[in-house]
């Protein structure tokens, strides 16, 4: 359950206050207009005669005739080669000229040709074709690729002095491009990889279209470490990454001469792979990880929108399926116990937030069990006063290995975070809003962690591949912690927010739903996290509504699937 309804009297109070602080704005901004012209208005030329005088500056968006003549100047200087004449009918000058000259310096583009589309509004679609030269070192002989793609500038007005111009985007040269990165032609800095799955059967984006990033970091990560050679490839360049852990690797565009690629080994099982990318294909923004709990291998990852790796590097509220940490921080502090009375009313203030279950329902002189199963909100921010600030922080860092930093899986990944609020922040942390971040990846390993016991961190490449070191929990939960923790899940399962997308899956089996409310939304994100036997599986469908409906039916296909 999310936290829709929450109300803070404090910020009821200042918004109150904003409102009034506005209107007497308004109020004295008018004053100022009025008292401007009475004062004018008795001697000489008034304001607005002088202004008369002035040119007007045009204003307002672009006309048809506006948006038609400045998109054909600028493509038709692009066309001709004039890379600092097509960049002066943008906003950006520099950043235009930099961009389109890289394209036939770096990206080796030759003989381009640009043909305009129809316009929509101020968006005018177009579509390049080129050939990509490139000749090698010691005289060898060129090599040459024809080269097409689409993309699309829009026209802006300039306030100065109302020109119409192109508004400069970096996307504008190549859609693929942002801000900082470079197409590049030339012998790739990374050899190619041929990545197979558990079975040595050959993984490819075709295959498998949610793939195409992870294979772009297996590249770029194992490329020169698996043997291979390097070919030579028209590719995106990203600007400087930093860290390695949520960066986004560099991409192919065009092969004009094939490497040999190395061959690199990954835990994914083509049944669950086949399955993941079956059920976000069937839903928008749908995004999902298959765990195995004993070891910590990822069977499948898949994303309804290949574009971003949202299964594992994705930085969303987790709603209710954080309740899962909380509750081991509970019961290892003696704050709660499975069938112990533990209180859910239908209001619960705290750090002056109002906070309220869904529906606003109560569980009178229930169990934490009872609150558990049905996402009771109250039952865990009535907790939130006996609690630390870095409670829940070090809760998860310590026991799920989560928000460290340090996870190696083999390629990028965002670890989770929660990090250390206070007052009403921290209340809401205790299920799964506030600061808290995570993605389906981050889940699975809480529900495998669950029900294996002790921390594995995930991993999509054996760590024998290239010898580095797996993060570690720094201690585990009590057997008690734990069997209590299963009984939790699986009675949600059985009797919960999760009975429907668990129905049937046997008795060795636990979920927990979560619904994440986010600003600008009009329905919640969906979250589950499950486990079934030696598999554990977590999806969240952005603005999916309720996780059980939305994420439950493509948690209850993962579990469903095997591992073959």
């Amino acid at each position: 359950m999310g936290t829709r309804g929450r109300r803070r009297e404090s910020e009821r109070r200042n918004t109150r206050t904003l409102v009034i602080g506005a209107a007497a704005v308004v109020a004295v901004v008018g004053a100022g207009v009025g008292a401007y012209a009475l004062m004018d208005s008795g001697a000489g030329p008034s304001a607005s005669a002088a202004s008369d005088d002035k040119p007007k500056v045009p204003s307002g968006p672009p006309s048809a005739a506006e948006v038609h003549a400045v998109a054909d100047a600028f493509l038709a200087a692009w066309q001709s080669g004039d890379a600092a004449k097509a960049a002066s009918y943008t906003d950006d000058a520099t950043a235009a000229r930099a961009a389109l000259t890289g394209l036939a310096k770096d990206a080796r583009l030759t003989g381009v040709k640009v043909t305009p589309g129809t316009p929509a509004g101020a968006k005018v679609p177009f579509h390049v074709t080129s050939t990509v030269s490139y000749e090698k070192k010691a005289g060898g002989p060129g090599i040459s690729k024809p080269y097409a793609y689409d993309s699309a500038l829009t026209a802006v007005r300039r306030e100065s002095d109302g020109k119409v111009l192109v508004g400069w985007q970096t996307s504008v040269a190549h859609p693929e491009l942002k801000d900082g990165d470079r197409l590049v032609t030339g012998e790739a800095g990374d050899p190619p990889i041929k990545a197979v799955d558990r079975a040595g059967g050959e993984l490819t984006a075709k295959k498998y279209p949610s793939l195409g990033t992870v294979l772009d970091g297996l590249r770029e990560k194992y490329g020169k470490k698996a043997g291979g050679t390097a070919g030579v490839e028209l590719r995106v360049v990203r600007a400087a990454k930093g860290s390695e852990k949520n960066a986004v690797p560099d991409k192919t565009l065009l092969t004009l001469s094939e490497g040999t690629p190395g061959t690199v080994r990954t835990t994914i099982s083509p049944s669950v792979q086949a399955a993941a990318e079956k059920q976000v294909a069937k839903r928008e923004r749908a995004s999902v990880v298959v765990l195995r709990p004993s070891t910590g291998e990822i069977l499948g990852v898949a994303n309804s929108s290949p574009g971003f790796n949202t299964a594992f590097q994705g930085s969303l509220a987790p709603g209710s399926t954080m309740k899962v940490i909380t509750s081991s921080l509970l019961l290892e502090k003696g704050l709660a116990e499975v069938d112990k009375k533990h209180p859910c009313p239908k209001y619960f203030t705290y750090g002056h937030w109002k906070f309220q279950n869904d529906d606003k329902f109560q569980i009178k002189n229930g169990t934490f069990k009872a609150s558990f199963a049905a996402s009771c909100n109250t039952a865990f921010i009535s907790q939130a006063p006996k609690l630390d600030d870095d409670s829940l922080t070090k809760q998860a860092q310590q026991v799920f290995g989560l928000g460290l930093d340090n996870w190696a899986i083999g390629v990028p990944s965002f670890d989770g975070s929660v990090p250390v609020q206070s007052e009403a922040q921290m209340a809401a942390s205790l299920i799964g809003q506030g600061g808290v971040r995570m993605n389906p990846l981050n889940m699975a390993s809480v529900a495998a962690t669950v029900k294996s016991g002790t921390f594995h961190q995930p991993y999509l490449v054996s760590p024998d591949v290239d010898n580095r070191a797996l993060a570690k929990a720094s201690r585990t939960m009590s057997a008690g912690t734990v069997a209590s923790l299963r009984e939790l899940m699986h009675y949600t399962a059985i009797a919960g927010t999760a009975v429907k997308p668990m129905s049937g899956l046997g008795s060795d089996m636990g979920a927990k739903t979560g619904s994440a409310e986010v600003d600008g939304q009009k329905e919640p994100n969906g979250w589950f996290t499950a486990w079934r036997g030696d598999l554990a599986s977590a999806a969240v469908v952005q603005q999916g509504g309720h996780g059980g409906d939305s994420a439950g039916p493509v948690v209850r296909e993962m579990l469903l699937g095997g591992a073959g």
